[in-house]
């Protein structure tokens, strides 16, 4: 199936519905409307000159067109590379160098960064939208054909659709391809898991770079309307309780800021049906929290950028342990979903007891996993072998194969939602002339899930303060990247081969946290 003609089923089955409401800009698209977008963009980017397979960028937030140039990239044959705006410019620079988009779609305020990769990358065509942009994109759609694309057939489930980028454990950014089939299956296992249902409402509360975009187009695919918003915890409240929001993703930080509104009993949200929650297992805490408070049921989705929908922990299986049946299991990822095969295995690949203690690696098989990375592909042979694909996620599985991530292989730390590898890090802090060495590794937060620790060794005869090692991590990553707290110590444990033990250094918090569960 091609992803991009799901507009068009419900623009001829219901087109004056509402297909997007882009609350941020205060725009509503009846699928009629939205289709017609999605033709005109399809037809003007195959008119700069694209061809079936080109790649193009886009750095946006939130808004009807970011989800129109999705559709538009399925229809015309393209490939979509989302861009994080969260990114440095060094680190966007090298991702758009990899991918080669030939085009470079940007919403007006982002036009410093634009400045910035127009010095830095080589692209044909670099198009701006927004009130305050230089009309480019806008005289771009007047210009295109509203008609149907001419070469619709020859666009199938094995074509590219979107790719999108993950930092690597080397601090290398890879791209994940995902293709027409890939994307329909992650629908097919979100759909049979969020039990979705015509009269839904979605709200979109993650940034469209991440693989939650494709959960927001498996609404669009039911013909629901999706609602559009850039996270603020009030405005979210406001929005369901205006809109009639039946469900959406969060992570533990979204829902405790909506709870931690002021008067958030005072907001009807009589509406919402499910939400899921995504990130890592949420605090019980914060999961009985979270029963009291919304009038609905919740699960739990694990998945990666490489593939979604692999595990879920359902609405039952919240329901039973907060009423003291298999209360463990809320330190659960849940089982396998409807479209995949999961199992845990060792480095030889075979399957670890099911005993709720032998630690192995998640492996994953489904047409929901990604076809590979971009330009790298001993690393996808590395990752995807015999089918499986293995995600690098360390966990024990118990008799009625609930699974239990206990440690990450790729050490990635998840931070309010995003994903933050420690490399990274330690080579930011490593430029700091005083440090001799280092390790970064997540500790448990009750609001952001995890946030970045590190523990550092000065170089003999130096001095460093904890701010000034945060400091320095900040003059070479994004925000949200640096560490939150640094402890100093005279020596890392490491094992004979010299490798440092971080599980030695991050087993205590974690420790701590599961005798408070």
């Amino acid at each position: 199936m091609n992803q991009g003609l799901i507009p068009a089923k419900w623009a001829a089955l219901t087109p004056r519905n509402e297909a997007v409401i882009d609350v941020p800009n205060n725009r509503r698209l009846t699928y009629a409307e939205f289709d017609g977008l999605v033709r005109r963009l399809a037809n003007g980017l195959r008119g700069l000159g694209l061809e079936k397979g080109d790649r193009f960028g886009v750095l946006s937030r939130n808004c009807a067109e970011f989800m129109a140039l999705y559709f538009a990239a399925g229809r015309a044959g393209l490939v979509l590379q989302p861009l994080n705006w969260r990114l440095a410019g060094e680190e966007l620079a090298t991702i758009v160098r990899d991918a080669s988009p030939k085009v470079i779609i940007s919403q007006d305020e982002f036009g410093e960064a634009i400045e910035q990769l127009q010095r830095d990358v080589d692209v044909a065509h670099w198009l701006q939208f927004g009130e305050k942009s230089d009309g480019t994109f806008a005289r771009f759609v007047e210009a295109a054909s509203d008609e149907e694309p001419l070469w619709i057939s020859t666009i199938g489930d094995d074509d590219p659709f979107f790719i999108l980028y993950t930092g690597g454990t080397t601090g290398k950014s890879k791209g994940a391809m995902h293709t027409h089939r890939s994307a329909g299956a992650m629908m097919l296992a979100q759909t049979v898991a969020e039990r979705i249902v015509p009269s839904d409402v979605y709200m979109l509360t993650g940034q469209m770079y991440h693989i939650p975009i494709v959960l927001a187009m498996n609404y669009n695919r039911h013909g629901c309307p999706l609602v559009l918003v850039n996270f603020e915890a009030k405005q979210a409240l406001e929005v369901i309780q205006e809109e009639k929001v039946s469900a959406f993703l969060g992570i533990t930080t979204m829902i405790n800021w909506m709870m931690a509104v002021p008067n958030f009993a005072s907001y009807d949200l009589s509406s919402l049906r499910n939400f899921q929650y995504g990130g890592g297992p949420m605090p019980s805490s914060v999961v009985r929290a979270a029963m009291d408070n919304f009038p609905c049921t919740m699960i739990q989705g694990y998945g990666q950028t490489e593939g979604a929908g692999m595990t879920f922990l359902s609405q039952e299986d919240h329901i039973n342990a907060v009423n003291g049946i298999h209360p463990e299991r809320l330190r659960s990822c849940g089982r396998e979903g409807f479209t995949a095969q999961i199992r845990v295995v060792d480095d030889h690949g075979r399957d670890v007891p099911q005993d709720g203690k032998t630690a192995g690696q998640i492996v994953v098989r489904g047409e929901q996993n990604m076809i590979g990375y971009l330009n790298q592909p001993e690393l996808t042979a590395q990752t995807i072998h015999d089918g499986w694909m293995w995600t690098g996620d360390m966990a024990t599985w118990d008799a009625d194969r609930y699974i239990f991530i206990v440690d990450r292989a790729k050490d990635m730390i998840i931070s309010g939602g995003e994903n933050i590898y420690s490399v990274q890090v330690e080579e930011a802090i490593n430029q700091h002339p005083s440090v001799l060495e280092c390790a970064v590794f997540g500790v448990p937060d009750d609001e952001w899930g995890e946030t970045v620790k590190a523990v550092v060794v000065l170089k003999p005869g130096t001095e460093a303060t904890e701010q000034e090692i945060i400091e320095e991590a900040k003059k070479h990553l994004a925000s949200y990247q640096k560490p939150r707290s640094v402890d100093f110590v005279g020596e890392l444990p490491k094992a004979p081969t010299g490798k440092i033990l971080k599980r030695n250094l991050r087993d205590p918090y974690w420790a701590e946290r599961d005798r408070g569960v």
